[in-house]
């Protein structure tokens, strides 16, 4: 069982009335860019605790998630209000398959986030590990509207260090956006033009997919893998495609 850690929040930065990154000064101690930890705060004699992802690397000075808050949650909205100066609890097991030591040797690594769930991806693409391991990185964020692409400064200089490298595919669902692929990521897979955009295919012979974000899209884009002969990652039985879900 995690025990806790006592936070200190740094900064609380509002991308709008519903999404925000809290930033937290605390020692964590070892774990790997793509994981993901409990934040927490007391509730009686208890803590009220929900996993988050975190958004930076290992080697940058404090956590930082990226979340949305839930109206009527128990949760979400404390932690949405919470300042520079208050106090968070941090559990101390990080955890998650999220990571570059996860996945097996491919070429191509596809990232597939929706919302919130573009935060391990952050940290990835931050680290030097993956770019040591792969040829190419292809980076698919989904929003439903433009306002919502959050990052997008350091999307922007991951663009800048890398090159040819990566690709970045932004996914705008119920608005019209320049530059933005405008349908759900499972019909972008099926109609093909994902892939088009990227200049690269996804199959099983080069690719992994890594997938963060709704119950939805994540059901809906493994069964357009399965059918593509790609089949879920397992330690004891390697596949195409890793996931962590966001409720």
């Amino acid at each position: 069982m995690a025990n806790w850690l006592d936070g200190k929040v740094v900064d609380n930065r509002r991308l709008n009335e519903y999404l925000t990154a809290l930033i937290i000064d605390v020692d964590l101690g070892d774990y790997e860019a793509g994981q993901f930890v409990r934040i927490g705060l007391p509730d009686g004699e208890d803590v009220l605790a929900r996993p988050y992802s975190l958004v930076n690397t290992p080697q940058e000075q404090h956590l930082e998630v990226y979340f949305n808050v839930v109206e009527e949650g128990p949760l979400s909205p404390r932690l949405f209000d919470l300042q520079a100066g208050d106090d968070v609890l941090v559990s101390d097991n990080p955890s998650g398959f999220l990571t570059v030591t996860e996945i097996p040797a491919c070429k191509h690594l596809w990232m597939i986030a929706t919302g919130t769930g573009i935060g391990p991806f952050l940290a990835i693409l931050k680290s030097a590990a993956a770019w040591q391991k792969f040829d190419k990185i292809v980076l698919c964020y989904s929003v439903s509207y433009a306002a919502e692409l959050a990052y997008q400064d350091v999307i922007e200089r991951i663009m800048t260090e890398h090159g040819d490298r990566f690709h970045f595919v932004p996914v705008v669902t119920r608005e019209s956006q320049p530059g933005a692929l405008g349908k759900r990521l499972p019909l972008l897979l099926q109609d093909g033009s994902l892939e088009q955009h990227a200049g690269i295919s996804i199959n099983a012979d080069d690719s992994h997919v890594m997938m963060c974000g709704s119950s939805d899209m994540i059901t809906d884009v493994s069964a357009e893998l399965s059918a593509r002969d790609m089949k879920k990652h397992r330690r004891r039985d390697p596949g195409h495609f890793t996931t962590e879900k966001y409720h």
